[in-house]
């Protein structure tokens, strides 16, 4: 990452791509959240690094076959969210600003925290393509129903809290390791990306499969990619501009009318 005053070239090239743009299709990863106070996962300061549990808790086979598991994740979410406290940062609302331009066509998200919502993104814009933790899903039937939900039940005394329709496994609605992305979600995007005429990744390594690849696909439709990351990724030379500066800095100076 370099500071923002040494890539004035980066900075113009990249509104000069999104200037006349009327279809730009954001992809975002852990990197825009970590202003916010969200720490990556791998990183030094990494969620995963730093409690090598949680990554396991991720893990679909071990989440299922494992209740002690679950029941020290329960108790966890119960003592409060991951997320309490944190907020949208610049990087987020300069997405809504882009929205409010009438440029953005799709938001696809990585991230399961939601912030891209609280910021004020509409819905049907938004495709939280790894799930979300305000949510529980039942890995039977596949019932959902609000985290807050279950996390009382908890509370209330329930180790590991089953389905209340067919008392299957409840888990927080997000993609685990093992565990199939939701195809109408994924379908979704790639329709995005082979529809859009700017491709914008920010804060993605680009290097989680099936998703990373929005951004050849839309190349080889035609479109331009910028791509807003500290560190370099796989696709940086299909980019029309790469851009390696603090992502809350740039993005609302890149997407300023």
């Amino acid at each position: 990452m370099q500071p923002i005053e040494e890539l004035g070239g980066e900075m113009e090239a990249a509104r000069a791509v999104l200037g006349p743009a009327t279809r730009v299709v954001v992809l975002t990863g852990a990197g825009i959240s970590t202003d916010s106070g969200i720490p990556d996962f791998r990183g030094p300061e990494g969620l995963w690094t730093k409690n090598p549990e949680a990554e396991k808790t991720a893990t679909l086979s071990s989440y299922v076959s494992d209740p002690e598991l679950r029941k020290r994740n329960w108790q966890r979410l119960a003592e409060g969210s991951m997320w309490e406290g944190k907020a949208p940062n610049p990087g987020h609302r300069a997405l809504v600003e882009l929205e409010r331009q009438g440029k953005l066509h799709t938001l696809i998200t990585q991230n399961v925290d939601g912030l891209h919502r609280a910021a004020g993104t509409s819905e049907d814009r938004l495709v939280e393509i790894h799930g979300t933790t305000s949510k529980v899903r039942c890995l039977d039937c596949g019932d959902t129903a609000p985290m807050e939900y279950a996390l009382e039940r908890v509370r209330a005394g329930e180790a590991d809290p089953p389905c209340r329709i067919c008392g299957g496994i409840l888990k927080s609605a997000t993609i685990s390791f093992g565990q199939n992305l939701v195809m109408a979600d994924l379908h979704r995007s790639e329709q995005a990306a082979m529809a859009c005429d700017v491709l914008l990744a920010v804060g993605s390594t680009l290097t989680v499969y099936p998703i990373a690849n929005v951004v050849p696909i839309a190349h080889q439709a035609g479109a331009q990619v910028v791509i807003l990351n500290a560190e370099p990724t796989p696709f940086d030379g299909l980019a029309a501009v790469v851009v390696p500066a603090s992502i809350s800095e740039a993005l609302p100076l890149i997407v300023a009318a």
